[in-house]
């Protein structure tokens, strides 16, 4: 792997985010590795969509993934087993700039549901594939991100019916439910399918780009719902 770009500098530099292009076994996915330098973290970035990560010390936090650069309205698919103990997620996740966002369309996590803030705001729910996501926004102020630190908005979809072992995630459908509800998308920056770990434990294997064995299921049309409040 060589290096694209170092986010974060000086006296951050101990959050340096690193993101790179995969070597040549994985050169049709975007190689994404962030941590805050705290986790001990086994990280294993495999032939093409596949990674590999085992997390301990139950301190810090870290993002890992594959994808591509820049992200789309696409069907992301993955297969994985994961194992987190704490405060862990299993996404898509992924940035975009004007306005700057952070995403997460979490597909499963450990023993904590991000809307379990007093800073999230519920806006409602969206089906997909299949499952029902929970519809959230929260503002981050001051923190890092893929320009630095800054102030920014994060969205967020929660699947109800979490999805350890893979799926399909037709990301058009949140980014359109997001809009519908007032979030507004800006262009499109790198987009991954992403383990990310806080203050926890796990081990985590992901393969992107190949869905598991299909199951039966009954076809859902995508609709949206949107409740009134929120948390505050």
């Amino acid at each position: 792997m060589f290096l694209l770009t170092s986010l974060l500098t000086g006296l951050l530099a101990i959050s340096l985010t690193i993101i790179g292009v995969a070597s040549a076994p994985a050169a049709n996915y975007f190689w994404s590795n962030w941590s805050d330098g705290k986790p001990k973290l086994t990280v294993k970035n495999g032939a093409e969509g596949k990674f590999d990560v085992t997390w301990s010390g139950d301190k810090g936090n870290f993002v890992i993934g594959k994808g591509w650069n820049p992200g789309s309205n696409r069907n992301v698919s993955y297969t994985s087993t994961f194992s987190p103990l704490g405060n862990a997620y299993l996404a898509v996740y992924g940035w975009t700039t004007s306005p700057l966002v952070e995403y997460y369309i979490i597909e499963a996590h450990g023993d904590h549901h991000p809307s379990d803030n007093p800073e999230a705001k519920i806006l409602g729910n969206v089906t997909s594939d299949g499952g029902t996501y929970q519809i959230m926004t929260k503002k981050r102020v001051n923190k890092p991100s893929i320009i630095g630190t800054a102030t920014f908005a994060q969205y967020w979809s929660i699947r109800y019916e979490q999805r350890p072992g893979g799926g399909t995630v037709n990301t058009g459908n949140h980014f359109k439910a997001w809009e519908s509800v007032g979030l507004k998308m800006g262009k499109h920056n790198y987009m991954i399918v992403a383990v990310e770990g806080q203050d926890s434990s796990g081990t985590a294997k992901v393969e992107v780009g190949v869905a598991p064995p299909p199951v039966e299921v009954v076809p859902v049309p995508t609709t949206v719902a949107v409740v009134g409040g929120g948390k505050s």
